[in-house]
């Protein structure tokens, strides 16, 4: 959305809209009354920097959108922006190391790879080298009949676990380009429930390697309470062994480039 055309009002009605509340739902969570709501909106009153922040923070709005509604409203934007790199991408980078053996990553929001360990590299051999080129996006390299989809042995249901996560971010936060890439990758091929991990904690990756089978458990972190940008919107992806072969094979590489 481009905040620079529109106005404060017309932000917040979107969001609002956006997350399925009312007006007075809004002004109740937010302890402010229905009709000054109703002014901020039609643009009747203009927010204090305060309300634009409260109200952000009620709709669960992004950093990155956070800085327009203050700029609509008049104000200087508060969350840094910068590019993620020197002692910031260094500490990135030390925690997906202090991962290994286990495989680990680093994203930013529309899931183009920022970082990642050195085990991430030895599940990628035989990928597309098209998929590999800068900005290299994990969920294409995942699915794609030219990258890891073939070597998925449950792929149906983990294609469908990844977009099912895709398809609830790109409604979260609005973002079209994660809405372009759900469709994208819904189009690869079908999508199913495997009865057979009913009683597993996590759906694991089955993933088909030179190691041979290797079975994981993802995890995501992301950073608490951030107040820049690049930061609040990257993850760090963990890939843990679901059992004791994988485990096993994971310390042999890891043996093997140290």
């Amino acid at each position: 959305m481009d905040t620079a055309v529109l106005g404060f009002g017309p932000l917040l009605r979107h969001w609002r809209q956006h997350r399925g509340l009312t007006q007075m739902t809004l002004a109740l969570g937010a302890e402010v009354s229905p009709r000054h709501l109703s002014w901020l909106e039609s643009g009747k009153s203009m927010p204090s920097r305060a309300m634009v922040l409260r109200l952000a923070d009620r709709l669960d709005v992004p950093l990155r959108e956070r800085n327009g509604w203050l700029r609509a409203a008049g104000y200087a934007p508060l969350y840094r922006d910068r590019p993620l790199e020197g002692m910031a991408l260094q500490s990135v980078q030390t925690l997906l190391d202090a991962h290994e053996p286990n495989p680990a990553l680093a994203v930013d929001r529309h899931w183009n790879l920022v970082a990642a360990n050195r085990m991430l590299p030895l599940l990628l051999r035989g990928v597309g080298p098209a998929l590999l080129t800068q900005p290299m996006n994990v969920l294409r390299v995942a699915l794609d009949p030219r990258g890891l989809g073939p070597r998925i042995l449950n792929l149906p249901a983990w294609r469908g676990h990844v977009l099912s996560r895709l398809r609830r971010q790109a409604q979260v936060s609005g973002d079209a380009v994660l809405l372009s890439l759900h469709e994208e990758l819904l189009a690869l091929g079908p999508v199913t429930e495997d009865a057979r991990f009913d009683d597993a904690v996590a759906l694991p990756l089955q993933l088909q390697t030179e190691a041979g089978l290797l079975s994981f458990v993802s995890t995501i972190t992301v950073f608490g309470a951030p107040h820049d940008i690049q930061l609040a919107e990257l993850a760090l992806e963990t890939f843990l062994p679901a059992d004791a072969a994988t485990a096993q094979a994971l310390r042999q590489l890891h043996a093997a480039i140290t």
